[in-house]
């Protein structure tokens, strides 16, 4: 057990971006394996541009990976324009998650929805999984702007084994003579 926590601590030492990028999986589970909810939500209140908002979020959480892979590669500095671009996106589905979650609240708001909204407890369950998905990308868009500082942070962890008897061995004859 020890072992096992030692060798997950000299991965991250290696490489800090798998915590944003496990942050961003997170992210982009909650949303797909909700999306039932929110294409449902979609059909029932049929406000403006909610099912673009919908895809956009969806097409955006997706390319958002391959950004994050480039912007990291194996062995180098980070690649400043996919971060660039990473950001971008991540303002992308922000937006998109906002404008959905003001359709639903308009809908919210009205008379004639209210007999739709009872018979719909989805609609508030989507409302809560696009707040959500918001706070995470924050999140991730921290997790990864601080990504310098924790790196830092994670280097100075000793890591390294102690080995009985390392360092005191006796001088080593290679001379031949017996």
């Amino acid at each position: 057990m020890k072992e096992s926590f030692r060798k997950m601590l000299v991965s991250l030492k290696r490489k800090p971006q798998i915590i944003p990028g496990i942050a961003l999986a997170a992210a982009f589970l909650v949303y797909s394996l909700n999306l039932t909810k929110i294409s449902d939500t979609t059909a029932k209140i049929q406000g403006k541009n909610m099912g673009l908002c919908g895809f956009v979020t969806m097409l955006f959480s997706i390319l958002v990976f391959v950004c994050f892979l480039n912007a990291f590669p194996k062995r180098r500095k980070a690649n400043v324009p996919m971060l660039a671009l990473m950001y971008a996106i991540f303002a992308i589905i922000i937006t998109a998650d906002i404008f959905y979650h003001l359709r639903i609240s308009e809908a919210m708001a009205k008379e004639e929805f209210q007999r739709v909204l009872s018979e719909s407890p989805y609609i508030y369950a989507a409302d809560r999984i696009v707040i959500l998905h918001i706070i995470m990308i924050v999140a991730v868009a921290l997790l990864t702007a601080l990504l310098p500082v924790y790196g830092r942070l994670l280097k100075k962890i000793n890591t390294s084994i102690d080995v009985e008897g390392y360092g005191k061995l006796d001088e080593i004859d290679i001379s031949g003579e017996d």
